[in-house]
């Protein structure tokens, strides 16, 4: 297939990974994307992502203009997200435009053509218009956020953090690489920039990602700011140690790293689906099969595993907040209500979780939200609860201070007897 054919399949691909995400709530769209790329080289699989992630990281900006181009002629289903991922990689990629207009007007179906072209090339004709109109956005519509989100933001940080934060989410997401420690890779290729103070760590330079050292288990793909609620853990060799939460098991293989393979794990998740995918990964990385069930944590734990653990990680389901430069579709799904009701799946993770810690262990709770709700909150809540635990240490990790993704974890100690 010559190189036009592929670059054609890349964007169509996209397409519908688009148009499918608006038709389905709740989809993920890097399960679209995953299911998308299998088959494309290394080039058509960055552009592929490249096109879908950054039209949801852009969603609202895109909206606007459209809907400017368009005036009160609104659009629905394919040709509207044709037409934002079209924008997208004029305006927010800065594609070629010969290539992005004419692939896209080949894409559509005959009776969608005059349309597409019509808007794309209206869309270049009135760019200087349009950027010069972009300053006077509001936040929410410039940095593609929810009101709601971009006002708490406001009212936490102050307006010139928000907008920092904002423009942080803004931005296409780095890829960190992680080195397995039980199995490292034969050599550090010459993309790959070690980042300062943090031995074993790494930042892609470029779009080649190091398939092959990932399917054999030698590299990890995880953000620096996972390593938190790692040293905080302070997982050492001979402990019996639970990652609740553990799928896809990115934490579970810093444990066993850290450990050097030699402690008692058990990695548990809730979902049964996740576990498939949980066990290759950790067998990928230590060599052989690992303790691997399912387990939920919103429910009281059996008797064998109360009081069974030197240290326990619940890394808890939130909403992301920390993470929307990576998981860019996470902000049109977080509102009010869900916050609401995660910080109470959350609570009872960490209250079930928690018994699990012998007298005088450790116990660390994290999420990737910088929302207090679902961080010193909880914490609070549960010493609040359990009299005789301790705060030890907590971290606050905000991505445009860290240039990482955020995070937060507290470590929690058990009285030595109860």
């Amino acid at each position: 297939m010559n190189n036009r054919a592929t670059t054609t399949s890349a964007r169509k691909l996209a397409w519908q990974c688009l148009w499918r995400w608006g038709a389905k709530q709740g989809v993920f769209a890097d399960s679209l994307i995953h299911l998308a790329e299998g088959g494309l080289s290394n080039s058509d699989r960055a552009m592929l992502q490249a096109i879908v992630l950054g039209t949801l990281r852009h969603l609202r900006l895109l909206e606007e203009q459209l809907a400017t181009l368009r005036g009160k002629k609104p659009l629905q289903g394919n040709a509207r997200w044709l037409l934002l991922s079209g924008l997208c990689q004029l305006f927010v990629l800065k594609w070629p435009e010969y290539a992005v207009v004419n692939e896209l007007v080949e894409l559509a179906p005959q009776s969608m053509r005059g349309l597409i072209n019509g808007v794309l090339r209206e869309s270049l004709r009135q760019r200087e218009q349009w950027e010069a109109r972009l300053p006077q956005l509001s936040l929410g519509v410039r940095y593609s956020m929810p009101d709601w989100l971009v006002g708490r933001w406001t009212k936490r940080f102050g307006a010139k953090e928000c907008r920092e934060l904002l423009e942080w989410f803004a931005q296409p997401a780095s890829v960190f690489l992680r080195v397995n420690l039980l199995n490292p890779p034969p050599s550090i290729p010459a993309n790959w920039a070690p980042l300062p103070n943090l031995p074993g760590w790494f930042r892609l330079t470029d779009g080649h990602f190091p398939h092959d050292y990932v399917r054999a288990g030698q590299v990890y793909a995880t953000d620096p700011a996972t390593r938190h609620s790692i040293e905080l853990l302070a997982p050492t060799a001979g402990e019996t140690i639970l990652d609740a939460c553990a799928a896809p098991g990115g934490k579970s293989i810093a444990i066993l790293s850290a450990t050097q393979g030699n402690c008692s794990l058990l990695s548990t998740d809730s979902v049964q689906s996740r576990l498939p995918m949980l066990r290759s990964n950790l067998q990928r990385a230590v060599g052989h099969p690992t303790r691997v069930e399912l387990y939920d944590w919103t429910q009281q734990p059996k008797a064998k595993l109360r009081r069974a653990f030197d240290a326990v990680l619940a890394d808890v389901p939130c909403s992301n907040s920390g993470v929307l430069q990576r998981r860019v579709d996470a902000r049109w799904r977080f509102s009010p209500t869900e916050l609401n009701h995660l910080t109470s799946i959350q609570f009872q993770i960490a209250k079930h979780a928690m018994q699990a810690v012998k007298p005088g262990g450790r116990f660390v709770y994290s999420t990737c939200s910088i929302e207090p709700e679902e961080n010193n909150e909880i914490v609070q809540r549960i010493l609040a609860e359990n009299p005789g635990w301790s705060l030890a240490e907590e971290r606050l990790i905000l991505p445009h201070r860290e240039h990482t993704d955020g995070a937060y974890c507290a470590l929690l100690r058990a009285p030595l007897s109860s």
